[in-house]
């Protein structure tokens, strides 16, 4: 059955909006929880400000279990707790709760890496000064990683369009539901090649995009 490419290009944007509020949304709540963990993750290990084994191990256990799973089957295995947080499990609203679970530990391990390149030399003398905690957290090890962070984010970003696509074959919604729909089911080449290449220019520009940015803060 041929496609009606005026309709077509209807359905593009709209999955387009779609994909768009997905990534967005979970992207915020996930960087909240990923950069929250991550810190944590750092300031609870052995020897730093905020040591903490107990706490240290279980986060981290929880942290590696959960980026052990393949988003399409995490989506899968928490739609129980998907219906519980939204009433349902398909749509652009369900995919985002996975989403969020697939992420978090994911920029809470990317942000651990961030925070751990900074010099231990820097961490001491603010120590030496009579700097709090929560003083070295906020004025030293998160400006010190800024520019790192940006980087871990767009990656995270990424990530996230990635999964946000996968999504779609279990009705998530966004520009997958539309390529698996149109380009798969439907045999047609054509629309899955739209598909595709709005999905790397959107990769590629978020990717750009987070490249500037970075490369503006590390040169102040």
């Amino acid at each position: 059955m041929p496609v009606d490419w005026s309709t077509f290009w209807v359905d593009i944007l709209d999955a387009t909006g779609d994909t768009l509020i997905m990534v967005g949304v979970s992207l915020l709540a996930s960087a909240v929880i990923g950069i929250l963990i991550g810190i944590i993750l750092v300031v609870t290990r052995k020897g730093h400000i905020l040591e903490n084994l107990p706490v240290f191990n279980v986060l981290n256990a929880i942290v590696n279990v959960l980026r052990s799973i393949p988003f399409i089957i995490l989506m899968v295995a928490i739609i129980p707790f998907t219906r519980l947080v939204v009433g349902t499990s398909i749509g652009t609203a369900a995919a985002i709760v996975p989403l969020i679970v697939y992420a978090g530990p994911y920029i809470a391990r990317l942000v651990e890496n961030s925070l751990l390149e900074i010099d231990p030399g820097i961490v001491e003398a603010a120590e030496a000064m009579g700097a709090t905690p929560w003083q070295t957290i906020f004025r030293i090890l998160l400006p010190e990683a800024f520019s790192s962070l940006i980087l871990s984010l767009t990656t995270a970003t990424i990530g996230l369009v990635g999964a946000s696509a996968m999504a779609g074959a279990v009705g998530g919604g966004g520009l997958g539901d539309l390529a698996i729909a149109y380009g798969y089911q439907r045999f047609d080449t054509d629309v899955m090649i739209v598909t595709v290449v709005l999905l790397i220019i959107l990769v590629q520009g978020l990717q750009s995009s987070g490249n500037v940015i970075s490369r503006k803060l590390r040169r102040r």
